[in-house]
């Protein structure tokens, strides 16, 4: 292969790897500030060495040229030269124009207005005439260059990064630049460096996620298909079985009948037959179990496979965060250093994003909130460099990310205080919130502290953001702080979502599943460990009262269970525990999650997906942070509002499960409540009972909810009761129909909650 084949076919393979040696030397770079700071210039040399030969020998002479210029810097840093504040912030500055030059390599040949500013100012922080690209040209007589006005070039923010410091003024004189002339040969080692990086380039492909999504779909339907196989495989044995029975049944049989000779010698043939007959059948019975086990376990170990597959590094996104955090920090005014643990942990790629935002929220937050200025850190006895530390760990299936700073802690009395101002509580509930429940205030959708808005944290969202989408992956987030000493945010996720380990459990006929990891046990309900505390129904759960709550009635299923020891799933999510009574288990195994399908399910609270089992059935895999949610909700107002007044309210829904379901909140409110199917029989009972509220549904035979609403409004007997629209639609043209038709309020139904629907009733009785 000539050298010209050599460096296309190299090109790609320089792109992938100078963009992740591009990584390494940013983050070397922000060492250069620490105590490891000699380590890390020897690390930054060899890469930016390696990138300077690699680049000359595929004919890419501005990478090169950078890479010469940036060397000089780092070498003036070394020898005390230059500061080392201003050679970091110069080096990070030339890794964004080579992000820029590698992503578009035409510029690296030909260079970019940029790429001609960035070696400018790295020679005036090294000292150096800008280095030339190619041979240096003859003193003789140098072509003179057309002379051009300065060109300003910008410089790309890092990813999460604030504002950047002031760049480094570029030097008054015109620099001219040389002609372009050919690449020079690379040296013998570099050459030997390029060739390392292509062979390892060759051990990887690039595989489009959607493929791998759908070989980790394939993979689940396998394990399924293979565990109907087994399925049918013990039905087979029990055929046969049957079989040798009915055989022997028919031996013993003729042994008490008197047959002629002739005959009981074609019995016994035929016995003999019999007895070949089923050894045969048990020999192949064993034989295709034996396959049957041997493809299950060949299929799971691909479906581990493929969920390995799926599975990229944390450092994929944690590589950002020192660059980042300094910035912020910076903006701040303040002095923060960022430790990363266990950063090479995979999770599944479908996830990267949402651990990213989330943890961006995080970062944010501990360097603006938590963190305190030098001078505060000072007077308060501690180092003036704060410390924010990302901690990762796997358990089981889960994986745990620990977000901890040493800052100022969070304040429960001054978060109930803020909430009470800004109207989200009111002074008798922020008095009645225990302390866990009054940090829990900063997942408050537009929570904050802040009476301004800060460049950084934005305009108080953010920590409701990082507790959806934990939770929409199903996870969880936990909250520990010490005033004055700092705060721990927890993220509880599951590592891959390809397959997943859970529970099934049984309801009347039907099978729903939790993740395993959820799960802490399994128990059956004795009288005598049941409880009353506030109200509240309880049982007692290693020695500790845990919520008792049926899961039938909660999902608007049945009402109650019939047993008197029923069984039981005793389920976690964050500090949150409770025992949720169930009809029966099925089993624990791995299944292929699937999203709902049709609109019955799709949008449905308390639901995450569904999984086909082998029987034919499919299992529909519960949301345990929702169900948790209403576990709390339906217990905290018994000791929230003792003296609220009792209403009476009717509840009109052609839909039984949804009756139930709203019929629960409204229940757990205290109220009184009735039911209609649809807005005739409403508007019937409505001119003969009094009701001090009414909830309707819109999609209704008979009489829709905005003509109930309309024809209810316009009754002046009935004119004053507050109506109320609960409905699945959600668009504004919707919501502005219900309330054009005379609704008082429009509540959407998959939002809804014991909360939501609290503040509506007060507000409007």
């Amino acid at each position: 292969m000539d050298t010209e084949a050599l460096k296309k076919s190299l090109l790609k393979k320089f792109q992938e790897v100078t963009a992740d040696r591009l990584q390494k030397i940013q983050l070397g770079v922000l060492d250069l500030e620490k105590d490891t700071a000699d380590q890390a210039a020897e690390d930054v040399a060899r890469e930016l060495h390696t990138m300077k030969g690699e680049a000359r020998m595929l004919g890419l002479p501005v990478i090169g040229q950078l890479a010469h210029a940036a060397e000089d810097v780092l070498r003036a840093e070394r020898e005390g030269r230059t500061a080392t504040e201003i050679a970091t912030d110069v080096l990070l500055r030339a890794c964004d124009v080579l992000s820029d030059l590698n992503e578009d390599l035409a510029g690296a040949n030909t260079g970019t207005p940029a790429s001609e500013e960035m070696v400018k100012a790295l020679a005036e922080v090294s000292g150096q005439e800008p280095p030339s690209i190619g041979p240096k040209p003859k003193p003789a007589a140098p072509p003179p260059a057309a002379p051009r006005a300065p060109v300003t070039a910008p410089v790309a923010a890092p990813v999460l990064v604030a504002p950047a410091a002031a760049p480094v003024a570029a030097p008054a004189a015109p620099v001219h630049r040389a002609p372009e002339a050919p690449a020079a040969p690379a040296p013998a080692e570099e050459t030997q460096g390029a060739a390392k990086s292509a062979a390892v380039a060759d051990r990887t492909i690039r595989v489009n996620v959607e493929v791998l999504d759908s070989l980790g779909l394939l993979a689940g339907d396998l394990l399924v298909e293979s565990a109907r196989g087994r399925l049918r495989s013990s039905e087979t044995e029990a055929l046969f079985e049957r079989f040798s029975r009915l055989g022997d049944r028919f031996l013993r049989l003729a042994e008490q009948v008197e047959i002629p000779t002739p005959v009981r010698a074609l019995l016994d043939r035929v016995e003999s037959d019999l007895h070949m007959l089923r050894d045969d059948a048990f020999r192949f019975v064993r034989r295709n179990d034996d396959g049957i086990n041997t493809l299950h376990g060949n299929l799971a170990k691909m479906a581990d496979h493929v969920a390995e597959a799926r599975l990229v590094p944390l450092s994929t996104v944690f590589d950002a965060f020192p660059r980042a955090v300094r910035e912020m920090s910076r903006t701040q005014g303040k002095d923060v250093d960022l430790v990363i643990e266990n950063a090479d942990i995979g999770v599944d790629r479908s996830m990267l994003a949402d651990v990213r935002d989330a943890l961006v929220h995080l970062l944010r937050n501990s360097v603006d909130h938590g963190v305190e200025s030098p001078d505060t850190r000072q007077s308060l006895g501690k180092p003036l460099t704060g410390r924010v530390r990302i901690k990762v760990r796997v358990d089981g299936d889960m994986l745990h990310i620990e977000v901890e700073d040493d800052g100022r802690g969070i304040d429960p009395e001054r978060l109930r205080q803020a909430a009470v101002n800004k109207r989200l509580i009111t002074q008798v509930q922020a008095n009645a919130l225990s302390e866990r429940e009054a940090i829990e205030l900063i997942f408050r959708p537009g929570f904050s502290t802040r009476d301004q808005v800060s460049e950084l944290s934005g305009r108080g969202v953010g920590m409701d953001v990082v507790k959806r989408k934990v939770e929409m992956l199903g996870g969880s987030v936990g909250v520990i702080s010490r005033i004055g000493r700092g705060t721990t945010i927890t993220l509880r996720l599951p590592q891959s979502l390809a397959l997943m380990k859970v529970l099934l459990v049984r309801l009347g006929d039907d099978v729903y599943g939790m993740p395993a990891a959820d799960v802490e046990a399994v128990m059956r309900v004795k009288p005598e460990d049941r409880l009353e505390i506030f109200g509240t129904l309880a049982v007692r759960h290693r020695g500790k009262p845990t919520a008792l709550v049926a899961l039938g009635p909660l999902l608007g299923l049945n009402g109650g269970n019939r047993f008197d020891k029923p069984p039981a799933v005793v389920v976690r999510h964050g500090e949150d525990h409770a025992a949720l009574v169930v009809d029966g288990f099925v089993d624990e195994r791995e299944v292929a999650v699937k999203p709902c399908g049709g609109e019955f399910l799709k949008g449905a609270p308390f639901i995450a997906g569904t999984a086909a089992l082998e029987d034919g059935r499919i299992a529909v895999l519960l949301h345990v942070p929702d169900i948790m949610a209403e576990v709390r909700r339906m217990a905290r107002p018994v000791t929230q509002a003792p003296a609220a007044k009792r209403l009476r309210v009717l509840l009109v829904d052609d839909s039984p499960i949804a009756r139930a379901t709203e019929g629960a909140l409204v229940k757990a409110l205290g109220h009184l409540l009735e039911e209609a199917q649809d807005g005739e029989e409403a508007y019937a009972k409505v001119q003969n009972n009094q009701y001090d509220l009414i909830l309707t549904d819109v999609q209704m035979p008979k009489m829709d909810g905005f003509t109930l609403s309309r024809r209810l409004k316009s009754t002046p007997a009935v004119a004053r009761i507050p109506v109320i629209i609960l409905s699945s639609l959600a668009s504004p043209e919707d919501k502005r129909r219900g309330l054009d038709a005379g609704a008082d309020a429009y509540l959407v139904k998959g939002e809804l909650g014991v909360e939501i629907l609290a503040q509506a009733i007060d507000r409007l009785t």
